[in-house]
């Protein structure tokens, strides 16, 4: 019978955590327990079985419990003790193993705290309860886990180290500005055609950072990280991976990234891009509705020309065809862009953000860093060379945040406002109508970028475009703007402070072309009014609105030329149009300085300019 076996007992101890220790289940506390419960009992004690720091995990591997199994096995003991069952397992599954293990060896199990009797049904049946309830409180710890860690990392903390471009601020990532702009750069030079290795070798020949030993597999690292574009993937590359949107800052914009993405199927190690296709990726066969692809001829004299295609349908397009349906389109879509997102808009969030105590306190920290570094060399702690190298760190990341302090500097002096992007699109319009030379000479057009810096602008602005057959001439339908590019120039034109091309006629129906934008309140256009006359005699009349066929129908006036229209109240009955005489000059007596400058709302003071340049 069970009583006159002779027990030799194997005794298995296990703690998993530093908090189970402080709890009163430390390995030496375990085995005093059981010594003293095998003595009572009269059980030898053959070996004492220790896991340290492994939970008893489904799927964990656990050397001492795999060795007491075997020495069972072996009939070197006969009998498991532990001091609870959860010592021994948390799984209903595993603890069915272990039970059918016992019974094929005729061995046993004792627990010091738990009444566990695996000789008959009754305590087979306790048993796999008790796992039960222990598997169930695991798996319940676990779900809080879970939710508690989704919290979190919704509320900014990554549970992961600080990738670079980043730092830590009350355990939460925010942009490093002084390491920020060698992220961005990587990104850059990647999607320029530079392979993974190639980056590591600009950057050991240049030590940035200091370092030597970039290689291909940190580049590779960095350009996968979904951290940089805001986001951030928990359990990736797993089968059930969680996506969390927008829970740090940005570095990257999401388009780039995902372009840089693409790019990654043809970057190889000896792979270098020499031709730039304007449209790759954007557009799709009208047919079958493919994304079609690029190919281009070179002549004897050097001048490519470039096509895009679709094998399947046996459909081609040549590039300039396409650009010069779109060309007004994306000229204007440069205008905008050189004014407003890369000029006023900036500013303001530069101004909105007020990120200037930061930097301080980063270019503080920095400067300390500098002074322990030179006291290292004083004392003899760095050679020379280690002195030179941490220090062109240091110092290039103090440059650096100099720079953007005496950004928001400039923007605050400046103090530009939404108002400002009317003005500077309308002086900019003017100028172009009345000084054409000097305007082509001073502006940079889309004409004037290289192909790359073109490409550069479409994948930014355009995630799509979309074409169709009209008479048997391929045609483009639609363009399909990036949102986050589209949701600024809808935002801004529904507000007024942007203005658009739109077809009209005038009273003799002639079709003509003017800006048009959205209502603005008279008291608005009143100061905008006022702030234009400071550089040009702008003029304004009324006249009524017809809307037939999408065509806008208004009293045009010989001599004049049109600077803007808008509706002037809110029932749009009525047309406002701002005009300015073709012989017009401007009223600043340096014309300089309608290239460099915008009018100021200080109406009071004698031509307040404020500069379109940040230093």
């Amino acid at each position: 019978m069970y009583n006159d076996i002779k027990k030799v007992a194997g005794l298995y101890i296990r703690v998993s955590t530093e908090d189970q220790a402080r709890e009163g289940f430390s390995l030496p506390e375990q085995e005093k327990r059981l010594r003293a419960m095998c003595e009572y009992k009269g059980y030898e004690v053959y070996k004492i079985y220790k896991d340290a720091g492994i939970s008893a995990k489904t799927g964990n591997h656990r050397p001492a419990f795999e060795e007491l199994l075997q020495d069972i096995k072996d009939g070197k003991c006969n009998t498991i003790v532990v001091l609870k069952l959860d010592r021994l397992t948390r799984s209903v599954y595993d603890m069915e193993h272990i039970m059918k293990f016992l019974e094929e060896n005729n061995a046993y199990l004792d627990c010091a705290n738990d009444d566990i009797n695996t000789t008959n049904a009754n305590g087979k049946m306790v048993a796999r309860l008790l796992t039960t309830v222990s598997q169930n409180e695991i798996e319940r710890t676990s779900e809080r886990t879970k939710i508690g860690l989704a919290g979190a990392i919704k509320d900014g903390h990554i549970p992961s180290k600080t990738p670079l471009g980043y730092k830590r601020k009350k355990k939460k990532l925010v942009i490093d500005q002084s390491t920020k702009n060698i992220v961005i750069r990587i990104f850059e030079l990647y999607h320029n055609g530079n392979s993974y290795q190639a980056i590591a070798n600009i950057f050991n020949e240049e030590k940035v950072l200091g370092r030597e030993n970039w290689y291909d597999s940190s580049i590779y690292k960095i350009l996968q990280n979904e951290v940089y574009k805001g986001d951030y993937v928990q359990n990736k590359g797993t089968d059930h991976p969680n996506y969390y949107s927008n829970v740090v800052p940005a570095i990257i914009k999401k388009e780039f990234w995902e372009e840089c993405q693409v790019q990654k199927k043809k970057n190889t190690r000896s792979f270098k891009r020499h031709l730039t296709y304007l449209y790759l990726q954007k557009l799709r066969c009208p047919k079958c509705g493919r994304i079609l692809g690029g190919k281009a001829t070179t002549k004897k004299s050097g001048t490519s020309y470039y096509y895009y295609y679709c094998n399947d349908c046996g459909i081609t397009i040549k590039e300039c065809d396409l650009t010069d349906s779109i060309n007004n389109i994306i000229n204007e879509l440069y205008e905008y862009d050189k004014v407003v997102n890369q000029t006023l808009l900036p500013m303001i969030k530069t101004k909105l953000d007020n990120p200037k105590e930061e930097l301080k306190k980063e270019l503080y920290i920095q400067n300390q860093k500098f002074e322990r570094i030179r006291k290292a060399y004083v004392s003899g702690i760095f050679t020379l060379k280690e002195y030179d190298t941490e220090r062109e760190i240091v110092e290039t990341a103090i440059q650096e945040l100099e720079h953007r302090i005496k950004e928001c500097d400039v923007c605050e002096e400046l103090q530009f406002t939404p108002e400002d992007i009317l003005i500077k699109r309308d002086i900019d319009y003017i100028n172009k109508l009345l000084y054409p030379k000097e305007y082509q000479e001073k502006v940079c057009s889309w004409s004037k970028l290289s192909r790359n810096e073109q490409a550069e602008y479409l994948m930014n602005w355009i995630e799509s475009i979309e074409l169709n057959y009209e008479e048997e001439i391929l045609k483009v339908k639609k363009i399909n703007f990036r949102n986050s590019f589209f949701e600024d120039l809808c935002n801004l034109y529904s507000k007024g402070y942007l203005d658009v091309s739109r077809n009209a006629t005038d009273e003799d129906n002639n079709k003509i072309k003017i800006r048009y934008s959205e209502y603005l309140p008279m008291e608005t256009v009143t100061e905008k009014l006022l702030r234009l006359r400071q550089f040009y005699n702008v003029g304004f009349y009324e006249s009524v609105y017809y809307y037939e066929n999408q065509m806008i129908k208004f009293e045009y006036v010989d001599g004049r030329q049109i600077v803007r229209c808008f509706p002037a109240n809110e029932d749009i009955s009525k047309m406002g149009i701002l005009y300015i005489d073709k012989n017009e000059k401007t009223q600043l007596s340096d014309k300089e300085n309608v290239f460099e400058y915008i009018p100021s709302n200080e109406t009071d003071k004698n031509y307040i300019m404020k500069p379109i340049k940040c230093c």
